[in-house]
C-alpha cells in the first residue's frame, strides 16, 4: 500500500526499468489497498498493520532475535476483530501482487511483439521455426496437427480457495489495470484510480470463503467460469493463431487454399469434476448428469449470443453480393419471413440456425433463453449438423469475396463448435480398483458364479473375469437385491451410456482406475462395462467387440509404477483387449500419478521412477504395435509433478509424446493460468508449442549420445535409492513424526475449510498413508517447509559423492547430466524454485506448535540439516549460489511478495495456537477458525504454486 504497505527495495539491474511500471502498478493497487482499509477499519487499524509488516520485515532481513519477540508481542496482543483485519489486508495484497504481475507478463509479451523481437522460447512461432531450422518437413508438421490430442483436464481438489464472486472482482481490477496502458486523459486515469479504488473496496466487502462446505455442483460451476472467462474464446483464436504461425513459417502447400482449417481439433478440453469418485462419496451418477447438462448450458449459451451477433453482422444483401444454393436453402427453412430481410439470406439462415439452437438447449433441458427465437426450429441431433451449417455460411462468403466476414467472428464459432461440440469438455470417469473388486464380487456372488472373488489369486480372476467376458448372459438380474455401492456404481455406467447417446459420444470416452497394481484390475472395468451394454463382445453380440469407453490405468505409488510396463504387457497380449485397442485405432492412453508417487517415495525418486516408466512402456507398446497417450496427474506444487509445463513436457524421455498429451490442471493452479484470457491463450500455446518440439526434433541417437545417456541413467537409479532411503526414514519410519507432522503444520484446519467436497483423507485415521496427496503437499506449503519438492536429494548427493575414490569426477558427471539432460536439469530448476520460497525462519515458528520439546527439535534439526545439504549440493552442481539466478524475474516476484506473504505465516501460528487451546477447553470460536482459513487462503495465493 504505496507508503503504507511499501514494495521492498530492489537492486539495479539492467531489467530494472522493464520492471517499473509493475512497480508502479503494485504501489498503486497498495495504496488504494490502504486507502480501503482505513475507510472501512478505521486508522487504528492501518498502523497495526503497518507495523506488523515492518517488524515481519526485520525479523526476515536481520535474523533479529528481538524483532521476533516483538512481533510475538504485536500478535499477541491483537483482538480477534483485529486479527481477521490485518489477515484479510494481507491475503488481499498478494492477490492484487498476483494481477499486477499477469498484467505485467501481458505488458512484455506485447513489447517483445511491437520490437519485432524474434519468437520466444514457449511459442509455437519459436518451435515451429526451430522445427524448420532442424529440417522437419512442413508435411511433418500437418501430420502431427492432424493426429495430435493435447488435452488440458480441468479437476476439482481440497486446495482450491477462490470464489467465484471473487475471480469476477479481480478479473474487473486486470481489465482496469490493462487500461491504464493505453494514452489517457488526467480525466480519464482519475475515473479509472476511481474504479479500481472501488472494485477493491468489492473486493473488502466480499467474503473471501464459503462458510458452507463446497458441493460438486459448486466445483462444477466455478470451473465453467474460467471457460467463459477463457477457454470460449481465446482457444479457437488460438487455433487461428497457429494457423497463420504455420503458413508463415510453411508456406508451401501441396494443395490449394490459404488456410488450415482442414487440421482437426487437436486440442480439446476436459475435466474430472462430478465424474472423478475416487474417494469422492458426493459424486455419482447425478453429479454426472448435472456436469453435462451444466456443460451444455454454457456452450450452448455461447453459440447462442455468437449466432444473434453474427445475424447482426451480416448484413449482406443478395442484391448487392449473391450466396450460395445451399445458403438459400438455410434461409428457406428460417422461420423469418419478414419481407424486410427477404434479401438478406444470410441474415435469415442464422435466425433458423438460431432457431435450432433454443430447440436443442430446450432438449437438454434448458428453461431460460436470454433471446426468443422468432418461431420454432428443428433440435440439431448432433453439434456436426451445427458445424455443417456455419460451414455452409463461411463457403458462400469465401466463394463471393466475403472472406473479410469469416474472421471477426464466423471462422472463430465455427472453430468453436468442432472443439467443444455441445459437450464442452469431455468428463472423466473415475473410480478405485478396490471398489470395482467389492462390486464384481457381489455379483458374482448373487450369480452363484463365485463365492470369495476377492480371495483368489491373480492368475485365477484373470482366468474368471476372461470366462465371463465371453459368456452372453449377463452376471446383474433385476430381480435380486444389491448394496447400495452395487447398484450406485452400476447406475454410473448407465448413465454414462445415457450421456453418451445424449450430448456424443465426446461427451465422456474415459474410464480411469485408480490404485491400478494388476491386469485383474482393468478386465474388471471391461465386465462392468459389459454389464451395463457399454462393451459389447462377440459372445453377446455375435461380432467384433467394440467398447465405448477406453480403459484407463492409473499407476500412482512407487511399486505401481515399477510394475506399469509389465502390466500393460500382459493385458496388451490377450486376445479381447487387443481387438478392443484396434477399435479405438490401435492408441491405448496410460496415466501418471505425481502426487503419491511423491508421497510414497519423495521428490527424487517419484520423478525417476515416472521417467524410468514411461520409458517403459514406450519399448513395451513399441513391441505391440500400439501407440502410446500419456496421460501426466500433475498437481500445483513441484512435489506433485508442478511447475513449468513447458519445460515438463520437453523433459519427457523420447518417444514418449508423440503428439499424444493430456495433462490434469488442477486447484488454484487453474486460477493462476487461466483467469486471464490473454495468460490462458499463452498458456495453452505452450502445452501445443511444447508437444510439437517434443514429438518432432530429433533426438540424437549416435552411440556415444546413447552410451553417456546410459550414465546418467545408472547415477539417477543410485541417486533415486539413496534419496527414497533418505525419504523414507524420515517419513514413515520415524518416531513421532505423524505427530510432528499434524502439530507444525495446519493440516487439521485445512482439513475443517470449505474448499473441497472431496475429504483431506481416504480413511478417518491420522495415518499418513491415509493422507490425500494433495492436503500433504499443501500443508507443507503453508508452513513453508514445502518438503515434499526437495527432501532427500542433499543426503542422495553427498552419500554418492562418497562412494567414489574420484569426488572431482563425481561432481563432473552431476554437472554433464544438469547441461546436457532436459530431465535433470529441470528437476534441478523446479527444486530450485521450491527452495526459493522455503523459508526456515517462517517455518520455525510452526515447529514451536509442537509440544514435546524433544520431538520438534530432534526432527526439525533433520529438516534443517537437509535442507543446508540439499542447497549446497545444488549449488555443487549448478553453480549458483543465490536461489533462481538463471530466473532473475521469478526471484524478484518471490522477493517482493515475502514481505506480505510472512506476516500472514506469522498470523497463522498465532491464530492456530489459539484455536488449538480453545479446541482442547471446549471452545471454539468462529472468528479464531475464520482468521486460519483466511490465512490459508492468502498464503496459497502468494505462493501461486503450493496445492
Amino acid at each position: 500500500m504505496a507508503k503504507q504497505l511499501k514494495t521492498p527495495a530492489r537492486a539495479t539491474s539492467p531489467s530494472t526499468n522493464k520492471d517499473a511500471p509493475l512497480k508502479e502498478d503494485i504501489r498503486l493497487l497498495g495504496r488504494l489497498l490502504g486507502d480501503v482499509l482505513r475507510d472501512q477499519q478505521g486508522e487504528a487499524v492501518f498502523q497495526v498493520v503497518e507495523n506488523i509488516r515492518q517488524t515481519a520485515v526485520r525479523f526476515r532481513r536481520e535474523a533479529d532475535v528481538q524483532a521476533g519477540a516483538e512481533l510475538n508481542k504485536l500478535l499477541k496482543k491483537l483482538t480477534k476483530e483485529q486479527t481477521i483485519s490485518v489477515v484479510r489486508a494481507f491475503s488481499y495484497f498478494s492477490h492484487l501482487a498476483n494481477i499486477a504481475e499477469d498484467q505485467h507478463h501481458n505488458r512484455r509479451r506485447r513489447a517483445h511483439l511491437l520490437a519485432g523481437s524474434a519468437p520466444q522460447e514457449g511459442s509455437v512461432a519459436y518451435a515451429l521455426e526451430k522445427l524448420h531450422g532442424a529440417g522437419v518437413t512442413g508435411a511433418a508438421v500437418r501430420k502431427f496437427f492432424k493426429d495430435a490430442l493435447i488435452a488440458p483436464v480441468l479437476t476439482a481438489h481440497p486446495t482450491e480457495v477462490q470464489r467465484k464472486s471473487i475471480l469476477d472482482a479481480e478479473h474487473e481490477i486486470a481489465r482496469l489495470l490493462a487500461q491504464r496502458d493505453l494514452p489517457m486523459t488526467a480525466k480519464e486515469r482519475a475515473e479509472n484510480t476511481e474504479r479500481i479504488h472501488a472494485r477493491v473496496t468489492t473486493l473488502w466487502q466480499t467474503r473471501l470463503l464459503r462458510y458452507t462446505k463446497l458441493t460438486v455442483e459448486d466445483e462444477i460451476n466455478n470451473a465453467l467460469s474460467y471457460y467463459r472467462m477463457t477457454f470460449l474464446r481465446e482457444l479457437p483464436a488460438l487455433y487461428e493463431d497457429i494457423e497463420g504461425e504455420i503458413a508463415e513459417q510453411y508456406p508451401q502447400r501441396s494443395s490449394g487454399g490459404n488456410t488450415y482449417r482442414d487440421l482437426p481439433s487437436y486440442v480439446q478440453m476436459g475435466s474430472w469434476i462430478g465424474g472423478d469418485r475416487d474417494g469422492n462419496p458426493n459424486v455419482n451418477a447425478d453429479t454426472m448428469q448435472l456436469a453435462l447438462a451444466r456443460q451444455s448450458t454454457t456452450i450452448l449459451d455461447f453459440y447462442l449470443e455468437e449466432v444473434h451477433a453474427l445475424g447482426a453482422e451480416l448484413s449482406v444483401s443478395t442484391f448487392l453480393a449473391g450466396v450460395s444454393p445451399e445458403v438459400n436453402a438455410l434461409a428457406e427453412l428460417s422461420p423469418d419471413t419478414s419481407p424486410h430481410r427477404a434479401d438478406e439470406q444470410y441474415r435469415r439462415a442464422l435466425i433458423g440456425i438460431y432457431a435450432r439452437l433454443a430447440a436443442t438447449a430446450r432438449a437438454f433441458g434448458a428453461i431460460n433463453i436470454l433471446r426468443q427465437e422468432v418461431g420454432p426450429g428443428k433440435p440439431y441431433q448432433a453439434a456436426t449438423e451445427f458445424s455443417s451449417d456455419l460451414l455452409i455460411l463461411v463457403d458462400s462468403l469465401k466463394a463471393r469475396h466475403g472472406d473479410a466476414l469469416i474472421k471477426p467472428r464466423l471462422a472463430n464459432l465455427l472453430r468453436a463448435s468442432e472443439i467443444f461440440g455441445f459437450h464442452l469438455a469431455t468428463l472423466d470417469m473415475r473410480q478405485s480398483s478396490d471398489v470395482h473388486e467389492r462390486v464384481l464380487g457381489e455379483l458374482f456372488n448373487r450369480a452363484q458364479v463365485e463365492s470369495a472373488y476377492a480371495s483368489l489369486p491373480e492368475d485365477k480372476k484373470i482366468e474368471l473375469l476372461l470366462a465371463e467376458l465371453n459368456e452372453p448372459r449377463l452376471l446383474y438380474s433385476p430381480y435380486i437385491d444389491y448394496s447400495d455401492e452395487t447398484n450406485s456404481e452400476l447406475a454410473i455406467l448407465r448413465t454414462a451410456q445415457d450421456i453418451r447417446q445424449r450430448y456424443g459420444s465426446r461427451a465422456i470416452r474415459n474410464y480411469i482406475i485408480s490404485h491400478t497394481e494388476t491386469v485383474s484390475d482393468l478386465l474388471e472395468v471391461l465386465l462392468l462395462q459389459r454389464e451395463t451394454g457399454l462393451l459389447r463382445t462377440e459372445a453377446n453380440h455375435g461380432s467384433a467387440g467394440a467398447g465405448e469407453l477406453m480403459v484407463i490405468p492409473l499407476f500412482e505409488t512407487i511399486p505401481d509404477l515399477r510394475l506399469a510396463a509389465t502390466i500393460m504387457e500382459q493385458v496388451m497380449a490377450i486376445p479381447l483387449v487387443r481387438k478392443l485397442i484396434a477399435k479405438q485405432g490401435d492408441l491405448q492412453e496410460v496415466m501418471l500419478g505425481y502426487s503419491d508417487s511423491n508421497k510414497d517415495g519423495g521428490f527424487l525418486t517419484s520423478n525417476w521412477e515416472l521417467y524410468k516408466a514411461e520409458t517403459q512402456l514406450v519399448q513395451v507398446f513399441n513391441n505391440a504395435g500400439v501407440k502410446l497417450r500419456l496421460f501426466h496427474g500433475r498437481g500445483g506444487t513441484v512435489g506433485r509433478g508442478g511447475g513449468p509445463s513447458y519445460e515438463a513436457i520437453l523433459a519427457q524421455p523420447a518417444g514418449t509424446v508423440n503428439g499424444q498429451i493430456r495433462l490434469t490442471e488442477q486447484g488454484e493452479i487453474i486460477a493462476s493460468k487461466f483467469s486471464n484470457p490473454e495468460i490462458g491463450r499463452r498458456n495453452l500455446a505452450l502445452l501445443v508449442a511444447a508437444t510439437l518440439e517434443a514429438s518432432l526434433m530429433p533426438h540424437p541417437s549416435d552411440s556415444k549420445h546413447t552410451k553417456k545417456l546410459a550414465e546418467f541413467e545408472n547415477v539417477m537409479d543410485e541417486l533415486s535409492e539413496l534419496a527414497y532411503q533418505a525419504y523414507r526414514d524420515l517419513v514413515y519410519e520415524t518416531p513421532g513424526f505423524t505427530d510432528y507432522f499434524f502439530s507444525a503444520t495446519p493440516i487439521a484446519e485445512i482439513s475443517e475449510l470449505n474448499i473441497g467436497s472431496r475429504p483431506a483423507s481416504r480413511k478417518a485415521t491420522r495415518r499418513i498413508e491415509d493422507l490425500r496427496a494433495i492436503p500433504w503437499g499443501f500443508s507443507w506449503g503453508q508452513c513453508r517447509l514445502l518438503l515434499p519438492g526437495w527432501y532427500g536429494f542433499g543426503s542422495a548427493i553427498e552419500q554418492w559423492l562418497a562412494q567414489g575414490e574420484n569426488k572431482a569426477k563425481r561432481v563432473a558427471i552431476l554437472r554433464a547430466m544438469f547441461a546436457e539432460w532436459p530431465f535433470f536439469a529441470t528437476l534441478l530448476s523446479n527444486m530450485d524454485m521450491v527452495l526459493s520460497k522455503t523459508d526456515l525462519a517462517v517455518a520455525s515458528r510452526y515447529s514451536e506448535m509442537v509440544v514435546d520439546k524433544k520431538l520438534r527439535n530432534s526432527i526439525f534439526k533433520r529438516i534443517v540439516g537437509e535442507h543446508e545439504r540439499t542447497s549446497s549440493c545444488l549449488t555443487l552442481i549448478n553453480g549458483k549460489k543465490e536461489r533462481l539466478a538463471n530466473n532473475p524475474l521469478l526471484a524478484r516476484s518471490i522477493k517482493n511478495r515475502f514481505a506480505y506473504l510472512d506476516p500472514l505465516n506469522h498470523l497463522q501460528v498465532e491464530l492456530i495456537k489459539r484455536h488449538r487451546t480453545e479446541m482442547r477447553d471446549g471452545k471454539v470460536d468462529e472468528r479464531v477458525r475464520r482468521g486460519i482459513h483466511l490465512s490459508i487462503n492468502g498464503i496459497a495465493a502468494g505462493l501461486r504454486n503450493t496445492g
